[in-house]
């Protein structure tokens, strides 16, 4: 599968030997229990590959957990006293990672880049001081994973137009004042995969691109917005064919830039989208895009399923139920891919008033833990949760259901 880094150690003697990669590798997906049980080789990076970037890594050493259990954490909450709070919180379970907001949902970045950088303008100071909060999540063998939220970013739209869609001449925005830039446009790919650069520098171990696609609904929106395809115009195949050409080599790309920072690449995806062939309107084909990463997160909420998917009349109500259908059909999608990644779906941890008449089903201790179940009995061992405050259950078990 992808690099795990095992730490960096520089020596300067006669040459300069940088980096050590650890390459997981698995015939079977069916087969994979935990990271200790996969072949590993070790591959050594030359000198001339980016020395300086590795140079200023190096100082942080993380080792990949048994599987990846973890929490996401806002840039607020990760600059905030909140965020010792949440430390503690993990340090005291058997979770072992955060998903920190590197660059959130409206495209600011949450630290303050370095003075005369070409992001200075998007850069905040959520994060006051990233180097305190890796020496941290050291200290505590928190495993970093960074968040990039990639084609959802009204920032990069609002300073350049001509790299979003309009309409009447004016960018568009979505229900909830949310503009998107076009995936189509490689500049906004080359961007995006500096700023992962960036995060890799700073000491994550892994880049987790977001919002890997085209707005939701973009099928019927395709005739009326004004945008550019590229070098996607002339291609002999229809627009929902070039959708998925564009974020699927988009994630290539970024797979190949990153190739010298020895960090993993992961991607949050849509569940339903492991159901279907591809998606019509967002542009998301999830074979390929697996394919070129080294986890897949299936964004798997239960109270994102439409009623009767899998055929659960509420699958809010399910968790269970949805979670094991859903793993079943992903597993055998996986299995059929020759270098299949590893699949580290998000879980919920909230509730979702808006799909009910009356009182919502709460989201607590039992509910969480019927979907780590739910995983850990289809042979998935990895999985992250969502909580868009960062505020988490208390109580749970999260090894609720893995046989000892």
């Amino acid at each position: 599968m992808g690099k795990k880094q095992l730490g960096t150690t520089i020596i300067l003697a006669t040459l300069l030997i940088i980096g050590l990669a650890l390459f997981i590798q698995a015939d079977e997906l069916f087969e994979v229990q935990d990271h200790s049980q996969r072949e590993t080789k070790i591959e050594k990076i030359e000198p001339n590959q980016s020395e300086a970037r590795f140079l200023g890594k190096s100082e942080y050493h993380f080792e990949y957990p048994d599987a990846v259990r973890g929490i996401y954490v806002t840039g607020n909450a990760a600059g905030t006293s909140k965020f010792d709070t949440l430390v503690d919180f993990v340090d005291s379970t058997a979770l072992n990672a955060m998903v920190i907001d590197v660059k959130d949902d409206f495209g600011n970045l949450t630290f303050m880049p370095e003075q005369g950088s070409d992001f200075e303008e998007v850069g905040t100071n959520m994060i006051q001081d990233p180097d305190e909060m890796m020496k941290t999540l050291e200290e505590k063998q928190i495993y970093p994973i960074a968040r990039v939220v990639v084609f959802k970013d009204s920032e990069l739209a609002k300073r350049h137009p001509e790299y979003s869609f309009t309409e009447d001449g004016e960018v568009w925005v979505n229900n909830r004042g949310e503009a998107f830039v076009n995936p189509f446009v490689k500049e906004v790919w080359e961007y995006n995969v500096e700023i992962a650069k960036m995060a890799a520098e700073m000491g994550f171990q892994e880049i987790q691109f977001d919002y890997v696609r085209f707005p939701e609904g973009f099928e019927t929106k395709d005739e009326i917005f004004e945008y550019t395809m590229g070098d996607y115009q002339d291609l002999e195949m229809n627009n929902v064919k070039k959708r998925v050409e564009a974020v699927s080599d988009f994630v290539a790309y970024a797979k190949e830039e990153l190739k010298d920072y020895n960090v993993d690449v992961s991607v949050d995806i849509f569940g339903y989208a492991a159901t279907i062939e591809e998606t019509p309107g967002i542009g998301q084909n999830f074979s390929r895009i697996s394919e070129n990463v080294d986890i897949i997160s299936s964004m798997v909420y239960p109270s994102h399923w439409s009623n009767g998917y899998f055929g659960i009349e509420m699958p809010d109500k399910e968790p269970y139920r949805l979670i094991s259908e859903y793993a079943k059909v992903e597993n055998e999608v996986l299995g059929a891919l020759e270098s299949p990644p590893v699949s580290r779906p998000w879980l919920q941890d909230f509730e979702a008033p808006w799909i009910y008449d009356g009182p919502a089903t709460e989201y607590d201790k039992e509910e969480i833990e019927a979907q780590i179940k739910a995983l850990y009995d289809n042979g998935i061992y990895e999985f992250l949760l969502w909580n868009a405050g960062s505020n988490y259950s208390k109580n749970v078990d999260y090894l609720f259901g893995l046989s000892k």
